[in-house]
């Protein structure tokens, strides 16, 4: 007998032995195994999305082990339920392990007794989410059908005779939004994969493969897409029961109250302008009729109103006025619940976004009902604007996020490429969590494709929020088990070390900011391609970081196997090489501009992404034609670079004493400062209040220091201030702080580089050696880089 201990990582770590057994070898347990039919005994009385997930682990056993998983309960081996159901699977299940698994929502357990496995769900969700937890450990990617990530065979996969796991989500509600769909996922299922008559038409046929998706992933929530390019969600025949299959709550943005699409349907079903304070009776029947309508099927109201799309509400101008109507429409939607939905309104789930200007009423003092979820955002950037205080923490309702991974709008697009940098995913959603964000995340995710990893990751943390340990080391495993799992074992280090790089650089600068235009500007000048303020140096070295990674998945590439290539080129080969392109396509034009080099190099790279998109769209005999846009919004970065010659030359080298990385310091003092791969070179710290860092170095006679302290564009955690303490060799220490306001030329700035910088000048009376003290006096401090002149 043979042993071969598999680690399959998930959101925990699970032991699962494969044994090749002697003919006459006996063993206690269970067993998938190759050409072997299974009986399963489900009642026809589960949930329908029970059902639906049984269909997923039947296909997907027949695509790893060859044979039929039969719903038959005599002699059935493999037992599944729900608790209250009278299952069979209930009845094997222990007092002690079913008063557990009770207290849980949505919460599985499976385990072996004799020789049969059993799935226990503690609602239907949890059944569903602990069958799919069977295809996991199958090794069936979440991404199989999205990514076209293989389905290997297998020959067998044993589950010994003390195997045991109980899981439950750590956020009750988990999902996604698709947004911005306007050159991606719309054009892709209403002309391709789901052709329709109607304009803008994304079907159940889609819809059908996205929540399929959100199931593999735990996930259970959905902001259908919005746009006016798009016919809204409950508009189209099927979609609505294609969500109540896959057990799927929906829910809706900020803008779309009550449920309904308002950018695609008032001028369908509305009368007038969509203005509660002078057209309150049309607005009220506008959500009367989807309240109706949906009464039956398992959703998220959002509360409030903004405008028709993504604009403050109409009717009111001040705060004061808007917050005087926002106290009538959250009367008015409550009254509207209870009547229609449930007359104790506070078992329906309901959600408050306080959003851009909302926040600001919010701040004044609006009342929102206790038992109503407020759903705090980040600022479209990925860093959150505010973190529940004390006495909100204690609210029934309890707290959401809204996050970006992609987003349309000012200071620039980010719609093509999903290169928010993995480490800032998860220190701000971490710090949500444990200020207690536990009740609903939202990532708003664009077209779905290519965030595939930020997506898992962003998911596996709201299942349980422990199974990634809290440094770069626990990322860092996150990041590569999902690469061997996706490309096998003997990539993983390679491939991690590619998509660490290609976060890095990104994260120092995102590819659709590198023609250092703007959107949304008034000034027409942002709109023209223009001089990143890059030194000569700066830029080579930046074009050859990424040559090393763009040559080394073409190197690896060649290496893939066949049935991988299309989920290879999906997941790593095009997000990483048309990154480097653009890089190559606006720095060698900045120095062709300077006569550095001709304009053959940029015109050369602009070709290559043309020429990778064509590829990406005729991926899997067209499956993803019109998927991929390389020019979302046809912004002027996107183009070919027109041939010009600079107006200024190129700045010169900065002359620094030194440059010192937040992780260089000599020792420290208080709470250990944490990394988490986060910054310019992967060494910014992470710092609790009164964790103080100490650098040493030396400097020649002078007077006088000028120290630069680039840290992470946070926004404040507790209160209204980010500060921290900062002092030259026990000088009396400067209080700096460096939290922006709004959408300022500062923010705007901080978000597009990544980077808050303050800069501090200190008197030298001595020679020789310095010492540097800088400490954190709020949460939220993160220090990148520190500049020495």
């Amino acid at each position: 007998m043979t042993l071969i201990a598999m680690k399959i990582t998930t959101h925990i770590s699970i032991i699962v032995f494969v044994i090749l057994l002697l003919p006459q070898f006996a063993f206690a347990g269970f067993n998938f195994q190759n050409g072997k039919k299974l009986r399963a005994d489900i009642s026809v009385n589960e949930p329908e999305v029970v059902k639906t997930a049984f269909g997923m682990l039947q296909g997907d056993y027949l695509r790893v082990f060859g044979a039929e998983m039969h719903q038959n309960p005599k002699q059935a081996k493999l037992l599944i339920g729900t608790i209250g159901l009278q299952s069979k699977a209930e009845r094997n299940v222990e007092k002690n392990d079913l008063a557990a698994l009770k207290q849980k929502r949505e919460g599985f357990l499976i385990f072996v007794k004799g020789n049969s496995l059993i799935v226990l769900g503690s609602d239907k969700r949890g059944t569903a989410y602990g069958l799919l937890e069977l295809s996991r450990m199958m090794g069936v990617s979440p991404w199989e059908w999205w990514a076209d990530s293989p389905v290997e065979k297998r020959k067998e996969l044993v589950f010994p005779d003390h195997f045991r796991v109980m899981q439950s989500p750590s956020v009750k509600h988990r999902g996604i939004f698709i947004n911005d769909e306007d050159w991606g996922l719309m054009p892709w299922s209403s002309q391709n994969f789901e052709p329709s008559d109607v304009k803008g038409r994304i079907g159940p046929k889609t819809h059908a493969r996205i929540f399929e998706l959100l199931l593999r992933l735990r996930a259970n929530t959905y902001w259908p897409a919005m746009h006016e390019c798009s016919e809204a969600f409950y508009l189209t025949p099927g979609n609505r029961e294609m969500a109540d299959k896959y057990g799927i709550y929906i829910g809706t943005s900020h803008c779309e109250p009550m449920l309904r699409n308002t950018n695609a349907e008032w001028k369908i079903a509305g009368t007038g302008v969509y203005d509660f304070v002078n057209n309150r009776s049309n607005v009220l029947k506008f959500w009367e009729e989807r309240t109706r309508e949906l009464a039956g099927s398992d959703n998220i109201y959002t509360l409030g109103i903004r405008g028709v799309h993504d604009s403050k509400m109409l009717g009111a101008n001040t705060l004061q006025e808007q917050k005087d109507a926002l106290d009538e429409i959250l009367k008015a939607q409550r009254e509207m619940i209870a009547d229609i939905v449930n007359p104790d309104v506070e078992k329906v789930s309901q959600v408050f976004i306080p959003y851009k200007e909302v926040l600001d009423v919010y701040k004044m003092g609006l009342q929102v009902p206790e038992d109503v979820t407020l759903m705090w955002t980040d600022d479209n950037y990925g860093y959150i604007r505010h973190f529940p205080d004390s006495a909100e923490q204690t609210r029934k309702g309890g707290h959401g996020i809204y996050n970006h991974l992609s987003y349309w709008g000012r200071p620039h697009d980010y719609l093509w490429l999903a290169t928010t940098h993995p480490a800032l995913v998860y220190t701000q959603m971490k710090m949500a969590y444990d200020k207690g964000v536990r009740d609903m995340w939202i990532m708003n995710v664009g077209d779905i494709k290519p965030a595939e990893y930020l997506i898992e990751l962003s998911m596996d943390m709201a299942w349980d929020i422990n199974s990634i340990e809290n440094n770069i080391d626990g990322l860092d495993r996150h990041l590569q088990n999902w690469l061997m799992r996706e490309f096998g074992e003997k990539y993983g280090a390679d491939l991690l070390a590619v998509m660490n790089e290609y976060y890095r650089l990104a994260y120092i600068r995102k590819p659709e900011f590198m023609g250092n235009t703007r959107t949304e500007e008034r000034d027409p000048a942002w709109k023209e391609v223009k001089d990143l303020p890059w030194t000569e140096t700066e830029i080579l070295e930046r074009i050859a970081q990424y040559q090393a990674i763009d040559k080394k998945v073409q190197q690896i590439s060649e290496s893939i196997s066949i049935e991988k290539r299309d989920a290879w080129f999906q997941l790593v080969e095009y997000p990483v090489r048309a990154a480097a392109n653009m890089n190559y396509k606006h720095l060698n034009a900045q120095l062709a501009r300077h006569s550095k080099f001709d304009w053959e190099k940029s015109d050369d790279a602009h070709d290559k992404i043309v020429k990778l998109t064509e590829k990406y769209n005729s991926l899997a005999d067209g499956k993803w034609r019109l998927m991929m846009d390389a020019r979302p919004r046809r912004l002027s970065v996107f183009d070919r670079v027109k041939r010009a010659e600079a107006v200024q030359s190129l700045p010169v080298v900065e002359r620094l004493l030194f440059k010192l990385n937040g992780s260089d310091f000599q020792r420290f003092e208080g709470p250990k400062p944490l990394t988490h791969g986060l910054g310019y070179e992967r060494k910014a710290v992470s710092l609790s209040p009164n964790t103080s860092l100490i650098y040493s170095f030396e400097a020649l006679q002078t007077d006088s220091l000028r120290i630069t302290v680039a840290l992470a564009p946070n926004h404040p955690v507790n209160g209204n201030t980010l500060r921290y303490a900062i002092s030259l060799n026990n000088e009396k220490p400067q209080i700096i702080d460096f939290q922006t306001q709004g959408r300022s030329e500062e923010w705007k700035e901080n978000v597009l580089t990544n980077q808050a910088l303050r800069t501090t000048i200190h008197t030298v009376k001595q020679t020789g050696k310095h010492t540097l003290k800088i400490t954190a006096l709020d949460e939220g401090v993160i220090v990148d880089q520190i500049k020495i002149k």
